[in-house]
């Protein structure tokens, strides 16, 4: 399960606590609560105390990062925490993509003067796109907010996969560069990665997978790598000479054809993240893709973002992961916008924002509870609150939205800071030989 994180009475962080000593220091009022996501307690009447050493680790990805703190008792290293971060880069690109559309759909109509400042505009060294760069911000985001509530020692990081073959031969070109241990490798984890690590066939989940010719290369076919898919024993017998096509499965080529856009966006970024992270002064263990792979496969854990984060590196060849363990599923969801007017979809503006965000106390995307006495609405909810200036607001639900709720019925549980929090999936692994579940 997921420790609970808690500061001094100064707010300097101290060694994650059990549930349920959690739940003694607040039921005997000697801790309060601080934070609810990440949930944090902070003690009374207590400075200071002894730590031990705690690692934040990461395994960053285009559309998800899992984050992993890891901490070392004398049992071993042990899991207290982690979480599965998604990102929202294809939305920042489509708000970017659409205003540009916009902008440019009226300077073609020539409805108004704006002359071209293209030659006007400088991008620093290292530029990267908003859409790439969100992915950076979010993970320094929640690197910052631990480093305040658990006293992080070192930081861990997977950062390339390593070209064992030339690494080998440097001198190593041709056909022998790629035919030999690289080729084997390499191109099977593109192809779990691109066709999602199942048969393109018939759709079959944790069973052995072929690489096999979408084009037989009795037909033509080729051994390039966009000739090439996963497909399980039964389907590659049954396919036989037939190219993908005639097999019946006509998207597999287009989907072999499409770039593999996720791999690129991880690439583009992992050295811009590892220079923001250097701006932490603490000390980074860098991983490679093939040793996460190697210590989750060892520790027969499954494959999900935030266990890939607690294999990070050589220290992640043995860290024990409670076998209920439930992470935190975090979502970016921004903190609204700032443009001055609301388009319609021909551009032209349609409504004006309003001058206030906060109102009663409140402001859209808390997080609250409304406790309502009486009336047709009588009850209590929680969830995410939409304000107005009326100070009626509107609360959303897992299951609905109710509207009209007068202010005074509200208590504020958590305040918007743009992302979205809710429980993750459960680790459901064995229980390792040789390791204590109480750390």
């Amino acid at each position: 399960m997921q420790r609970v994180f808690v500061l001094d009475k100064n707010k300097e962080p101290l060694m994650p606590c059990n549930p349920a000593r959690a739940r003694q220091l607040l039921k005997s009022g000697k801790a309060a609560v601080f934070r609810c996501y990440p949930f944090t307690i902070i003690l009374k009447d207590r400075e200071g105390g002894e730590t031990q050493p705690v690692q934040v680790k990461i395994d960053p990805g285009s559309k998800t990062t899992g984050i992993a703190v890891v901490a070392e008792f004398k049992c071993g290293l042990y899991c207290v925490w982690a979480v599965k971060l998604t990102h929202r880069g294809q939305q920042i690109r489509d708000a970017i993509l659409s205003r540009r559309q916009l902008r440019r759909g009226r300077r073609t109509r020539k409805l108004r003067y704006r002359p071209a400042r293209f030659d006007n505009r400088k991008r620093s060294s290292g530029w990267l796109a908003p859409s790439l760069m969100s992915r950076v911000y979010n993970i320094e985001t929640w690197v910052k907010r631990l480093m305040h509530y658990v006293p992080v020692t070192y930081l861990a990081l997977e950062l390339v996969k390593f070209d064992i073959q030339s690494m080998v031969n440097p001198e190593i070109s041709g056909i022998d560069y790629q035919q030999g241990e690289l080729w084997g490798y390499e191109v099977r984890e593109y192809l779990l990665e691109k066709f999602g690590r199942k048969c393109v066939y018939c759709g079959a989940k944790d069973v052995p997978l072929e690489i096999e010719h979408i084009v037989p290369k009795s037909r033509g076919g080729s051994n390039r790598v966009s000739n090439l898919t996963l497909a399980c024993h039964t389907c590659n017998q049954k396919k036989g000479n037939q190219t993908a096509d005639e097999f019946g499965h006509p998207h597999v080529q287009k989907l072999a054809k499409a770039p593999f856009k996720d791999a690129s966006a991880v690439n583009v970024t992992r050295w811009k993240l590892h220079q923001t992270l250097q701006n932490f002064c603490l000390p980074i263990e860098i991983g490679t893709g093939g040793r996460t792979k190697y210590n989750r496969a060892i520790q027969n854990y499954p494959k999900t973002h935030w266990l890939d984060a607690v294999c990070v590196g050589e220290s992640g060849q043995l860290v024990f992961v409670s076998p209920n363990h439930q992470s935190l599923a975090i979502k970016a969801v921004g903190r609204g916008n700032r443009q001055m007017t609301k388009p319609d979809k021909y551009g032209f503006p349609r409504a004006t924002r309003q001058r206030k965000k906060v109102y009663f106390g409140f402001q859209t995307g808390d997080m609250a509870k409304a406790m309502v006495t009486s009336g047709k609405k009588e009850g209590i909810y929680v969830g995410k609150v939409t304000v107005r200036a009326s100070g009626r607001f509107n609360i959303t639900t897992t299951t609905d939205t109710i509207q009209g709720i007068n202010n005074r019925f509200f208590k504020t549980i958590h305040k918007s800071d743009g992302y979205n929090y809710m429980k993750g999936e459960r680790a459901l692994l064995p229980m390792p030989k040789g390791m204590d579940s109480r750390a």
